[in-house]
């Protein structure tokens, strides 16, 4: 896996990872979080995610992490509820969420995507839309054995290293004909579309609607909200470089009706307006979307 820049000062303590191509079907993204010698104030001990169609397995290596959720219709916290164990699961997420911790943190987040997590595990992704649980409860004997060795490996890039080795052999040996490789959503979904329909089990409009929230949890037309909403993420990122831009162009390039569509689709995914979100990119508590943005900023990477 590849970090898309090499961090410098504050980005140190928040990384993304991208797999190589053979994995991108399977794997999203690796998440790396690390604020160990960092003072933080309550506020940036937050960290704000969006709406994803992925499954995750974070391990919590020191620290403790308390979840809450964000109302689409502003940021106010939901309850917290402290994480389950030191090693979690976590389903498809159809609200925006937010972490907070007490003190220093140091964790890694793997993002797989739902129909390849169901491939290689078993496990319904549907069974597990917002909910997240105890790594052991979910998984079986081998993904928790892998789950324990990356746990006891030396450092984070042993751990990476250990995860792509032992994933993309399990990946080939499971993967499903016509999963080429992607990494933005937009083009998974799109893919997962064409899979369907062309499967032998049936191809009216209800049994390819039906095939796909059984692989990932969740109706197409939801996954395509959410690659349109990182679309024009994308988009804005790219547009704020720019001396004139604007949200109506940004909305527009996304596929948006209007940019009260954009407004309204960025406030049910994030929980803010686009604006509010651009602003607050430099924040430390949404060092999830700054990295993420990043994305954005250079060609995908590939490794044969």
């Amino acid at each position: 896996m590849h970090a898309l820049a090499q961090p410098t000062s504050r980005r140190e303590y928040a990384q993304l990872l991208l797999p190589r191509l053979s994995l991108s079907h399977c794997v999203q993204a690796v998440l790396l979080r690390d604020t160990r010698g960092l003072q933080l104030d309550d506020q940036q001990r937050r960290s704000y995610f969006p709406c994803t169609p992925m499954c995750s397995i974070t391990w919590i290596f020191d620290g403790q992490v308390e979840l809450f959720e964000l109302p689409p219709g502003g940021p106010q916290e939901g309850p917290r509820r402290p994480m389950p164990a030191e090693l979690v699961f976590a389903g498809p997420w159809t609200r925006p969420v937010a972490s907070w911790s007490a003190g220093p943190v140091h964790l890694m987040k793997l993002m797989l995507r739902p129909d390849a997590l169901q491939a290689l595990t078993g496990v319904a992704p549907s069974d597990w839309v917002n909910r997240v649980a105890p790594a052991r409860e979910v998984l079986g004997e081998r993904w928790w054995q892998l789950c324990r060795e990356v746990r006891e490996a030396a450092d984070d890039a042993a751990r990476i290293a250990l995860l792509q080795a032992r994933l993309d052999a399990w990946w080939q040996a499971a993967r499903p004909e016509g999963s080429a490789g992607v990494h933005r959503i937009e083009d998974w979904s799109q893919g997962l579309a064409l899979r369907a329909a062309t499967s032998a089990l049936g191809r009216s409009v209800r049994q390819i609607e039906r095939r796909i929230k059984q692989w990932t949890g969740q109706p197409l037309r939801e996954l395509r909200g959410m690659g349109r909403s990182e679309r024009a993420f994308f988009e804005a990122v790219l547009a704020v470089q720019e001396a004139d831009w604007s949200w109506a162009d940004v909305a527009e390039r996304a596929g948006y009706a209007d940019q009260s569509h954009l407004c309204r689709q960025t406030r049910r995914v994030t929980g803010f307006a686009p604006e509010e979100l651009r602003r607050r990119m430099d924040d430390e508590s949404f060092w999830a979307y700054r990295i993420w943005g990043m994305a954005a900023l250079q060609p995908p990477w590939r490794q044969p």
